[in-house]
């Protein structure tokens, strides 16, 4: 299999379930189980203690230990896996079709749980839209805004030109992670949920279009001393023909692979703000606030499976890294 096979299949199956995380995940991610908080993940069983081999998985139930820390399988009722489950009839707060679920009143935590006894595998899955749906629209907003100011900056050229740019080094030259602390500590903080979603969005697209526009401005500057554009220009065509007739086309290859790399820049970015207390917050999961839980000595010393949501932003950020890889190939054999 061709290694552009395996990014597209990788991406689309990480993004896949991210979009579809209603069917794919067994619990709501605001579901609290207040008897198991940070449980370990459930282990699953084919073979029971007589030795028999079941053909349908199951779990055991589970219950804490006296310290109130640690868990312990209760082996005197297993609950087995049902698949494509309508959660609609077991719990009045959920509704539709789900891959998976344990029978009631076994509880199936595949990646365990948070202080709050919430399911972490459906958390992760609820949460990856948040966060990859803020890369996506920060994204259209600074390529948005970087399109038109470099395809001004390049057509029009002098001080336009010039000052454009020059706006475009400053914001190149300051520190993105920084300028993102102060434009957000600006900004209110006690604002709902939903609002501060876009607010996040919004900002994290408007300190990203400096980069866009330059490759723009380069690439138009560029594609006006070609000869097809000079002889289009002598036969009379104006500046609009030629920016949406031959100048646009050289610019998309460039707006698609600067696309796949400002997603995952702006996906870290908005964990980056999450997990500082500054983007998406409760009852909103995202993969930022997620990690946020890691800031207390204790979770990071005593439960390993909350460090699950790295594993998968790495996953995601590597798909896009392995498209974009393809992308070039594909770009570059063109060209050739």
């Amino acid at each position: 299999m061709k290694r552009s096979q395996i990014a597209v299949i990788m991406f689309c199956l990480l993004h896949g379930a991210i979009l579809c995380a209603g069917f794919f995940a067994p619990y709501a991610p605001d579901q609290q189980n207040r008897a198991f908080p940070f449980a370990p993940p459930t282990p699953i069983h084919w073979r029971d203690q007589a030795g028999r081999i079941h053909l349908r998985p199951f779990v055991y139930g589970i219950r804490a230990n006296s310290d109130n820390e640690n868990y312990s399988e209760s082996r005197n009722v297993a609950y087995p896996v049902r698949f494509f489950v309508s959660v609609k009839e077991e719990r009045a707060s959920q509704s539709g079709l789900h891959l998976f679920s344990a029978q009631e009143p076994g509880h199936l935590f595949l990646f365990g749980t948070d202080e709050f006894g919430r399911d972490l595998f459906s958390r992760i899955l609820y949460g990856g839209r948040i966060s990859i749906a803020a890369g996506l629209l920060a994204m259209l907003i600074a390529l948005a805004l970087g399109t038109v100011l470099g395809s001004i900056a390049g057509m029009a050229g002098g001080v336009v030109d010039s000052a454009i740019m020059r706006l475009a080094e400053l914001g190149l030259a300051l520190s993105w992670f920084y300028l993102l602390l102060a434009i957000r500590a600006f900004l209110p903080l006690r604002t709902p949920p939903l609002e501060t979603f876009f607010l996040v969005a919004a900002v994290l697209g408007f300190t990203g279009w400096a980069r866009p526009a330059r490759l723009v401005r380069g690439v138009l500057l560029s594609a006006k001393e070609r000869g097809f554009v000079m002889t289009a220009r002598g036969f009379g065509a104006g500046p609009i023909y030629l920016f949406r007739r031959h100048l646009l086309p050289q610019v998309l290859p460039v707006l698609w692979t600067q696309a796949v790399i400002l997603i995952p820049q702006f996906i870290m970015a908005e964990v980056a703000l999450s997990f500082l207390g500054l983007g998406a917050v409760e009852p909103l999961a995202s993969w930022g606030n997620l990690l946020a839980e890691l800031q207390s000595y204790r979770v990071i010393t005593s439960y390993w499976w909350m460090f699950t949501p790295v594993v998968v932003l790495v996953l995601v950020s590597f798909s896009y890294f392995l498209l974009l890889n393809s992308l070039q190939k594909r770009v570059h054999s063109v060209a050739l």
